[in-house]
């Protein structure tokens, strides 16, 4: 079918109906994967691996989320969303069924490394998120990345103490197996969202893909929101793998590490609201620019203060704040600068940078413990990317792109 002939929208799928769908989606998927850090000390213990067996595969997850995301992304452009989410959905779930049954070091960093980060990258809540900006205005866009990623932060909430719940209860094998499928519930999901890969009243561009990505990669501002977003990834990744196990290393309760990620699940609900108006409202980059000043502060503070409770606690809430808000502001720059038509493939690419980060975050973290029995350097070189990263965004220049209209 060519551009020109898109199918109609079917009456029952309302904007309000795209964005509970994709919400559902995000939580899901962003809340399943929230949970994996929770098994780095039951599964090393059961089968005598080092933190660094498991960080590698976690590690590889993330570098092929990142890796599968642009392809992933173009392919949600060309044939829409659904039948993507619908395929990574079963991706998703043997690569989980695998982890569990894994049996050797290859066969984690195979299964639940390479094949489950190819199954949430055909999940993306990014592409998710894509649908939903087609399914409202401009004027509504910034607010719609902010509710889609405040969802993913629920999940997180909400699988966090599910996951340490299912491995206290039923042991880490079979709460993989329930996780795994959980996944499945994507699949329904996915084919409430449109197939269509334009907005309604948008005028379609004559570039094409390969035109589009050529016209960003020229951009300077995307190249540097491409850059900063490497940080991002850095950050999340070692603080969602290796904070439960540096808890239990101070000597605290391990639930304290369960209750950490929820808290900060729970407050990036907080946070991704708050970023989707203030993108909606103020420059983007700046906000990412403070995002990142902060995240850089939070990180400090951890590391000087006493290492109590109430600080993981606190440290948790503040960098829930800071958590996914860079979301709404990247996703937003990228479809303010270059409309909505191919935002999940040029988010894609900008998306593989951020998994870039997380694989050095999270081997980083494992390979530095194992060393030198500490994760104070990983936690330092946080802080002076979170510098850097804060200057990175600052030149960004977010105005929509200007092109020549092509003669008829």
């Amino acid at each position: 079918m060519s551009q020109s002939a898109q199918p109609a929208a079917a009456p029952w799928r309302t904007p309000l109906i795209v964005l509970l769908a994709g919400c559902l989606i995000s939580l899901v998927g962003f809340g399943v994967r929230s949970a994996f850090g929770l098994f780095l000390e039951p599964m090393t213990l059961a089968q005598g691996w080092s933190r660094e067996t498991f960080a590698l595969a976690m590690a590889l997850q993330n570098l092929f989320w990142g890796l599968g995301l642009p392809a992933a992304g173009a392919l949600a452009d060309r044939y829409g969303a659904p039948r993507v989410l619908a395929l990574g959905a079963l991706v998703y779930m043997a690569g989980i069924f695998g982890m569990a049954a894994s049996d050797s070091g290859l066969m984690l960093q195979l299964t639940g490394g390479v094949l489950t980060g190819l199954g949430v990258a055909f999940t993306a809540f990014s592409l998710a998120l894509a649908a939903m900006a087609r399914a409202v205005g401009p004027e509504r866009r910034s607010l719609a990345l902010g509710l889609g990623t405040a969802a993913g932060s629920l999940g997180q909430v909400l699988f966090s103490p599910l996951g340490q719940g299912l491995i206290e209860a039923l042991g880490w094998q079979d709460a993989l197996l329930i996780l795994g499928a959980a996944t499945l519930v994507i699949i329904p999901l996915a084919f409430i969202l449109p197939g269509v890969t334009k907005q309604e009243g948008e005028p379609l561009e004559d570039l094409g893909l390969a035109a589009a990505v050529k016209e960003a990669a020229a951009h300077r501002g995307y190249v540097l929101l491409t850059v900063g977003f490497f940080v991002c990834g850095f950050h999340v990744a070692f603080i969602t793998v290796h904070f439960p196990a540096y808890i239990g290393d101070l000597g605290l309760d391990p639930a304290i590490g369960a209750y950490a990620l929820a808290l900060i699940g729970l407050f990036n609900i907080a946070g991704s609201f708050a970023s989707g108006a203030y993108g909606q409202r103020w420059s983007k980059r700046s906000g990412l620019a403070g995002i990142y000043f902060l995240r850089a502060i939070a990180i400090t503070a951890l590391l000087l203060a006493p290492k109590t409770e109430t600080t993981i606690l606190l440290f948790a809430a503040a960098m829930g704040i800071l958590w996914l808000s860079t979301v709404p502001l990247t996703t937003g720059i990228v479809a303010q600068v270059f409309g909505v038509r191919y935002m999940a493939t040029l988010f894609g690419i900008v998306f593989l940078s951020h998994q870039l980060g997380s694989f050095s975050g999270v081997w980083l973290g494992g390979y530095l413990y194992d060393t030198v029995g500490s994760y104070d350097a990983v936690w330092w070189a946080g802080v002076v990317l979170g510098l850097l990263a804060a200057l990175i965004h600052l030149p960004i220049d977010e105005r929509p792109l200007q092109r020549q209209a092509k003669p008829a």
